[in-house]
């Protein structure tokens, strides 16, 4: 009976964390009614090199954030290594994190995969910041590394 107990708490408390986690990261991503990406299909960067459109009708939920695929292939391939395409910094412009540790908009087709990992970059009136981010990459990267860390930080306190 005592093992059942102690079985049971670490179930609710497992469970308990995770709904904190997921809610947490919600609050952290870049989402559109709930949905990252604005609904383009995070391993479609990879596997055809350009930004595609998913379908709401081929999405999956990963701690806490709807994504959305073009095909159910993708979205198998998604499952089983979720973090491998995950857009970094939460989906928020990559260059804005490390520049001004900002969480600023994208441009879902302005990005690039940068050590195996998806960027998203805003574009918008004459200003994409993919062109900036090219000119000094890796100090900007060491710079949204450490910004996104204090914001998540931020989030899990």
């Amino acid at each position: 009976m005592r093992n059942l107990a102690l079985l049971l708490f670490v179930v609710v408390l497992s469970t308990t964390s995770f709904a904190q986690s997921a809610a947490k990261r919600k609050a952290a991503f870049n989402l559109e009614n709930n949905v990252a990406i604005q609904g383009y299909d995070p391993v479609a960067y990879f596997t055809q090199k350009k930004a595609v459109k998913g379908k709401s009708s081929i999405a999956t939920q990963y701690e806490g954030v709807t994504y959305y695929f073009a095909t159910p292939a993708n979205k198998d391939l998604f499952l089983k290594n979720p973090d491998q395409y995950e857009p970094q910094y939460g989906g928020w412009c990559a260059y804005a994190m490390g520049a001004t540790g900002e969480k600023v908009e994208v441009d879902p087709e302005t990005f690039k995969i940068v050590n195996g990992k998806l960027n998203l970059f805003y574009n918008a009136f004459f200003n994409n910041t993919l062109k900036s981010w090219n000119k000094d990459e890796a100090n900007l990267k060491a710079k949204a590394d450490a910004n996104w860390k204090k914001i998540i930080k931020k989030i899990t306190i």
